[in-house]
């Protein structure tokens, strides 16, 4: 078997590729707003009168045919690898997180195979992970596929993905043996268009003006040493005593957010950065400012999708269900 079906399935999007498994090449992709909260509220209103296994396989068999459709081949029999929130207590099922630590390899992760009559492809159902306090789902999968960059160093590692809650990930003897979360990508959403600050920014030109870098780098610095709470006023001062302007103030904000984040790193220690393009971006940039040392920066995209490839292989050569 040289393919396999890569599922991305996030609490507001949905994401199927066609994956060659050696090279990690996509074939060929469909992406919606099919999310898995959108999911389980519809599975709400049929319930009990649907099952919700049944209920969420038929989506997931729905968007095979339509990919199916657009290649113009059978994709019958193809397994499905989902990791992040299809294991979560509003996904398809709800599978315990894998209490650290565990293996960079993901060969001690909780995987559930699911088949039936209803579906002709086997699916292949990744865990979340958990420290006493903290959650992830998703981000262990793509660790998974970072195993690579890691190589035989046992040594202390420390990977930080960007987003919407950005993980910081502490490794050692090739073993996730812990993370924190950060409200990061959240809190810019809440502050830049449900609060006062709302009316101080305005997205525009790209960090790639200079003007933009520089109210960037600026608050970045400024996060070190002031109270977040007050720096976060600040964005409001700025447009109206037009020190800013409102996109320089959006880059701003940006840099006061992440300079709290980046902050947290004890002695600025060395880092993998992996996001995707525009978080890379920004997190590269305030790293530099802040003299941290980013050891490789990598897409969490592609990330995910050789973590998902580890997986299936491993899962290939033990579970009859594949063959």
């Amino acid at each position: 078997m040289d393919t396999f079906l890569s599922c991305d399935w996030g609490t507001s999007s949905f994401r199927l590729r066609l994956v060659e498994v050696k090279s990690f090449k996509i074939l060929a992709e469909i992406k919606n707003d099919s999310g898995i909260l959108e999911t389980f509220t519809a599975w709400q209103q049929n319930e009990p009168a649907t099952n919700r296994v049944l209920f969420y396989t038929s989506i997931i068999t729905n968007h095979i045919r339509i990919l199916s459709e657009k290649l113009r081949v059978s994709l019958k029999g193809i397994p499905v690898v989902l990791s992040g929130m299809a294991s979560s207590t509003i996904g398809l099922i709800d599978l315990p997180y894998k209490v650290l630590p565990f293996e960079i390899d993901g060969s001690d992760l909780h995987i559930e195979m699911y088949k039936s009559d209803e579906t002709t492809n086997p699916l292949i159902i990744v865990s979340g992970a958990r420290t006493e306090n903290d959650v992830m789902r998703g981000e262990e999968t793509k660790i998974v596929g970072c195993a690579q960059l890691i190589g035989n160093d046992e040594s202390e590692q420390l990977f930080v993905l960007p987003g919407t809650h950005p993980k910081h990930v502490l490794i050692k003897d090739r073993r996730i043996i812990g993370f924190k979360t950060f409200m990061t990508g959240e809190f810019f959403d809440l502050l830049s268009t449900k609060s006062i600050l709302s009316g101080s920014i305005a997205a525009g030109e790209d960090l790639n003006s200079r003007a933009n870098q520089k109210s960037f780098m600026e608050a970045v610095q400024l996060s070190q040493t002031t109270n977040l709470l007050h720096h976060s006023f600040l964005v409001r001062t700025n447009q109206v005593l037009k020190r800013l302007s409102k996109q320089q103030n959006y880059y701003y904000l940006s840099g006061l957010l992440i300079g709290a984040e980046l902050a947290s790193l004890e002695s600025k220690k060395s880092i993998y950065l992996l996001g995707g393009p525009a978080h890379r971006s920004l997190y590269t940039l305030a790293c530099s400012t802040l003299g941290i040392e980013i050891i490789q920066s990598w897409d969490a995209d592609q990330a995910l999708i050789q973590g998902q490839a580890t997986i299936f292989s491993r899962m290939k050569d033990s579970s009859s269900l594949l063959a």
